[in-house]
């Protein structure tokens, strides 16, 4: 029995460990089952309260504490189950009962002390234990300012979009208003602000999965819907303008499609590596032409017909499209037109951006 109690202890101890370097000290992108478990049963709970509630705004509000819950839970559980490890070591290393231990464990795993006593065959317990509280808590606290300055860098530039894409943002929108105030000219800055975004983001959000369920300070802003928007800015600058530069524009693209697979296999998405241009994709062609008549209306210039483009775009957003609805309807993120059904809301055909209106005279 003491045998057993020992491998449990020995077992649990260093699994948590192993959670806790791959979760906070590993600077790359790893998967911890138990933080994964944590964080799910964490927010069962709110997603079923969001899931029955009708507005957009109303889910958002119960879905944002989530992931900062999650990260206090998963401290929590880390030393409960430190706790528990190493009362299962100092019950088989000694004759305490395993209720007796468990005092001793938390008492050195705190460094309350109050529990200490002169059994020479729990000291290295001990002091592992001791060393193993403030060790966990001091990573956790060093943790936060990293992913909190994570994730303002990417909400700053979430934010500046709302004024060139509408909120929530849409693709159509974004070259409709460059257009509108005849800053075309301007689109290579923008594309090339979001491929160093999506390179961030992907360098971040991988490493720290966290944040992917990080929402947006305003319900109507998110990370994903503004990427997806931008991907398809590009996606329709390459199919209406084939003679204007290419290089900023087909990066941006990349970039953003290459973040996207690299959240997915960390979370073990499937996806075609390879897909065929010709592919059908959920866009329906009628959606495709009210956003393209929302470009016409602004005075956005197309070198090709709607049809004529169709194929192009048709082309470059079947490297992204089923990972962006895949995860905009995991993390519930605000309903927008070409962005696919949510949970419990069917998808958004009918633009919901306001209409800028220049001065007249």
């Amino acid at each position: 029995m003491r045998v057993l109690q020992g491998i449990t202890g020995a077992v649990v101890v260093l699994g948590i460990f192993s959670s806790v370097l791959r979760t906070l000290v590993i600077p790359r992108p790893t998967r911890s089952g138990f933080t994964q478990i944590v964080h799910g049963l964490v927010r069962r709970p709110f997603q079923l309260v969001a899931d029955r509630l009708p507005e957009a705004e109303s889910k958002d509000r119960v879905l944002a504490p989530v992931a900062p819950l999650a990260i206090v839970v998963t401290l929590m559980g880390w030393l409960a189950c430190f706790m528990v490890g190493y009362a299962l070591l100092e019950a088989a290393v000694s004759r305490l009962p395993f209720q007796d231990a468990m005092v001793e464990s938390g008492s050195s795993l705190f460094t309350l002390g109050f529990a200490s006593g002169s059994r020479v065959t729990l000291n290295v317990i001990d002091f592992c234990a001791a060393a193993t509280g403030p060790v966990v808590i001091g990573l956790q606290i060093g943790y936060l300012p990293t992913l909190y300055a994570a994730y303002q860098r990417r909400e700053t530039e979430v934010t500046l979009l709302q004024s060139r894409a509408g909120s929530p943002p849409w693709g159509p929108e974004i070259l409709a208003r460059y257009a509108q105030v005849e800053l075309l000219h301007s689109l290579t800055e923008l594309f090339r602000n979001w491929e160093r975004w999506s390179a961030e983001v992907s360098e971040s959000h991988t490493t720290y999965p966290v944040l992917i369920h990080f929402r947006s300070p305003k319900a109507n802003r998110n990370w994903l819907i503004a990427l997806l928007a931008v991907m398809d800015a590009a996606a329709l600058r390459l199919a209406f303008n084939p003679s204007h530069p290419k290089a900023e524009v087909r990066l941006a693209l990349r970039a953003g499609f290459v973040c996207l697979r690299d959240i997915a296999d960390l979370r073990g998405i499937p996806y075609d590596r390879d897909p065929h241009p010709d592919d059908p994709i959920e866009l329906t062609y009628e959606d495709f032409l009210h956003g393209v008549a929302r470009m016409a209306d602004q005075g956005y210039p197309m070198e090709r017909t709607p049809e004529e483009a169709w194929p192009h775009f048709r082309g470059w957003r079947i490297n992204y499209e089923q990972l962006a609805y895949w995860l905009a309807r995991d993390i519930d993120a605000v309903p927008a037109p070409w962005s696919g059904p949510r949970r419990t809301t069917v998808a958004v055909r009918t633009p919901v951006t306001p209409v800028d209106r220049r001065p007249v005279g």
